[in-house]
């Protein structure tokens, strides 16, 4: 166990936080796509209109950005086997996420909430933040010796294999698959807050879009519980964008 502890540790891009992986990233990408397939089919997949095209505009520019980001600051490894898809989903949920491997899903519930494209890559970009960071591995890894007991996958797999894919799914932010998502930590969120930024930024989206986007969610927070369960949006979270990350995003805003 200790050996495991001791081999496992990453460090999360541009932040640099230590954190802990005990499942091979491999593992993480084949059954989350695994889980996005099984997901599609029980969605309604929306493929037209305003909605479908302000989405894949958005993620045309978001991912090239994320990937040149991460390459520049040495972090390219961390996207390695990664293949890009977006989805919207028809959804009165204010939702979305993104897999490891790099499946990303938008629900349509959360465009009241986004206004534009600028505030859609702010929802997008926080999203493959959490992905990047690896920030669901990290999560399972703690989910599996919480829940199960294991710290290997396959075993887990093997012995409890309805309980650990319910655990992947959670770990990603399909909540509403499982009954039950597994909260992203305050410093998790502070991560994805920050990367998120300098991704919309390097994508030509002004950052300063976030600020007005989580006040927004911050002010219907009540109407929102799906989004808002994981995603916390308070004062405390919008004046750190104001005050710490702002500056270093703007490092790498490009206008268009």
């Amino acid at each position: 166990m200790l050996f495991a502890f001791l081999v496992s540790c990453s460090k999360v891009p541009i932040t640099g936080r230590n954190q802990l992986h005990l499942l091979p990233e491999s593992q993480m990408i084949a059954m989350s796509l695994t889980a996005y397939s099984d997901f599609l089919k029980t969605s309604e997949v929306v493929e037209k209109g305003n909605d479908y095209s302000s989405v894949n505009r958005v993620s045309d520019k978001l991912i090239p950005a994320v990937e040149a980001v991460l390459k520049q600051e040495g972090y390219a490894d961390l996207i390695e086997g990664y293949v890009w898809e977006v989805t919207l989903v028809e959804s009165k949920e204010v939702n979305a996420w993104c897999m490891p491997g790099g499946k990303i899903v938008v629900y349509t519930g959360i465009l009241d909430y986004t206004k534009t494209d600028a505030g859609l890559a702010v929802v997008m970009g926080h999203e493959i933040a959490h992905a990047v960071a690896r920030h669901g591995n990290e999560r399972m890894s703690q989910g599996l010796l919480a829940s199960t007991g294991y710290i290997a996958l396959d075993i887990a797999l093997a012995n409890q294999p309805t309980e650990t894919r319910a655990l992947l799914l959670g770990a990603v932010g399909v909540g509403t698959t499982v009954g039950v998502l597994l909260p992203f930590s305050r410093l998790q969120e502070s991560e994805a807050d920050r990367l998120g930024l300098i991704f919309m930024a390097a994508s030509g989206y002004d950052p300063h879009t976030a600020i007005d986007f989580w006040t927004r969610m911050s002010a219907n927070g009540t109407s929102v519980p799906e989004f808002l369960s994981t995603h916390p949006s308070d004062e405390t979270r919008i004046n750190n964008i104001k005050n710490e990350y702002m500056v270093e995003a703007m490092k790498f805003y490009k206008t268009n």
